[in-house]
């Protein structure tokens, strides 16, 4: 990709004069920030947006690509951090999906799962093609859609976030097979925030910062520290400063509560646990094992089948979300675009979302009081370090950092005694995890129960004090100290290949 600019309508530049190579058969990084121009350059190479200004390559030759399928044509194919897979459809239509081999009128079964068998064996990436889609853990998902490029015939496999939702023993896993395909000639593209992760795997990165290339390196050459601070433009501190705590009275308590779904599903199976103020409790486990529906749970967003919780000792399993939050809960949710945010609004209007209709941004009782939420917006905006034009800018309009960045401004700012965070730093750049981590342990450190969900078993590690391990929709593990547990043994808890017994678990809640 040679000089590659890429200006929206409006004048903003994503991509400014950027230069990125690959070598056949190499596993290379792109790191950055978010907002540095890194998946805009990705969405260039596999076809789904045009460059204003530049030209790409391929072994020397020029091409275009007004397509996603013009890039597939090219042996470019895209694995993204949400995956684009059908559930009701098994793993081998998934496969051949949109290049489907077809019988006399309709897809031919049979052929369609040989085809997945014959290429699995061949790339070593075990999987059973009969299964349907949504019966298939996030790691065996990955594998359909790494497939899916390859049965298309991708040479350039572009992989966003590929370890976000993944156990230590899965990325391993993973690792081994990049490895493989490497090997068999095959280049990757590795997006990731994880910089001990790019040491492991990969043998060159490229930098961005603010839509430019600030440089290609060789990992081995480079320290961590020294690509946060290319990334960064500052040095970053990696490490969590974690004062000593100090609790208070318990503020959450969850009773037996259980929650089946629409489907008929348990998806919280009779968990209880507590917490107090002045202390962190993190849920870990693998996507889909229930950790998402007890943080709606106790957030109102979903009503229990059976049990009771309390907050602040007020039973609020038949309370409203906004009742809820009165009690003193505050909530950073998993999808800051679908239910973290208002998109179409600005930057001012989502950080009083929750406090529109209290003083003192109402006057007369009912007009809204725009001085007084300019001023406390651009108070947020500067203590939270929001990159924006203003107030007044559209929030959709930020980058992922930034969105974030305004949610957990206005979820701080609330008057809450519990703090609620589902993925507080998921697809964000070193600097913005830094500082709000910071924000988390100051909030802890001021007295605030925090209820901590993540996938990054670094983060819920160092960020927490107690720690339940979920699988299956039950606590298969709880440990009143955090740091008593390896990542590696929590994912063989994550995993359900080891688990404490009932008498343990109830033990270990009351410790």
């Amino acid at each position: 990709m040679d000089k590659i600019t890429k200006i929206y309508p409006g004048g903003v530049v994503a991509n400014y004069q950027v230069d990125f190579s690959l070598k056949e058969g190499e596993i290379h990084a792109l790191v950055g920030e978010n907002g540095a121009g890194k998946s805009t350059l990705m969405k260039m190479l596999f076809g789904m947006q045009r460059p204003t200004e530049g030209a790409i390559y391929l072994k020397g030759n020029p091409i275009v690509m007004k397509s996603s399928q013009d890039a597939l044509n090219y042996g470019i194919g895209m694995v993204h951090q949400h995956f684009m897979l059908v559930p009701s459809l098994t793993v081998a239509e998934n496969i051949v999906l949109g290049s489907e081999i077809k019988g006399k009128f309709f897809l031919d079964q049979k052929k369609a799962i040989e085809a997945t068998k014959a290429l699995a064996k061949k790339y070593k990436l075990s999987i059973d093609a009969n299964v349907k889609v949504r019966d298939i853990s996030v790691s065996q998902k990955q594998k359909v859609e790494i497939l899916k490029a390859l049965y298309r015939g991708a040479k350039i496999i572009i992989l966003d976030e590929p370890t976000a939702v993944l156990t230590p023993q899965e990325i391993v896993e993973l690792f081994e097979q990049l490895k493989l395909l490497k090997q068999s000639g095959h280049t990757i593209v590795f997006i990731s925030h994880k910089l001990h992760e790019i040491k492991k795997l990969c043998d060159r990165m490229t930098i961005m910062r603010d839509g430019r290339s600030v440089g290609v390196y060789e990992v081995d050459k480079v320290t961590e520290q020294e690509i946060s601070r290319l990334m960064v433009g500052r040095d970053v501190k990696l490490d969590i400063d974690k004062p000593e705590k100090h609790v208070g009275e318990t503020f959450l308590d969850v009773k037996d509560v259980t929650y089946v779904d629409e489907l008929g599903k348990t998806a919280v199976n009779k968990v209880s646990f507590s917490i107090r103020k002045g202390e962190i409790l993190g849920i870990a486990g693998i996507e889909g094992n229930g950790q998402s529906e007890l943080i709606e749970l106790v957030t109102g967003m979903k009503k229990p089948t059976m049990g009771e919780i309390y907050v602040n000792q007020h039973p609020i399993t038949q309370l409203g979300i906004k009742k809820i939050r009165q009690l003193g809960v505050a909530h950073i949710p998993e999808d800051r675009m679908e239910t973290g945010i208002a998109p179409k609004m600005d930057v001012a209007s989502n950080f009083i979302a929750d406090k529109y209709d209290n003083a003192p941004f109402v006057k007369n009782k009912f007009l809204l009081d725009y001085k007084k939420i300019a001023v406390f917006a651009k108070d947020l905006i500067a203590s939270f370090n929001v990159k924006t034009e203003g107030e007044k800018t559209l929030v959709s309009g930020l980058s992922g950092g930034n969105i974030q960045k305004v949610v957990v401004g206005r979820e701080f700012s609330s008057d809450s005694e519990l703090l609620v965070i589902n993925q507080p730093t998921r697809g964000i750049d070193v600097g913005a995890i830094e500082f709000i981590r910071k924000k988390i342990i100051e909030r802890r450190s001021n007295g605030n129960a925090v209820l901590l969900a993540s996938a990054d078993l670094n983060e819920i590690l160092s960020l927490s004090d107690a720690l339940i391990v979920m699988n299956s929709g039950h606590i298969v593990g709880y440990f009143p100290e955090a740091s008593e547990i390896t990542e590696e043994e929590m994912g063989l808890y994550m995993l359900g290949v080891k688990t404490q017994t009932a008498e343990e678990i109830r033990r270990a809640c009351h410790a």
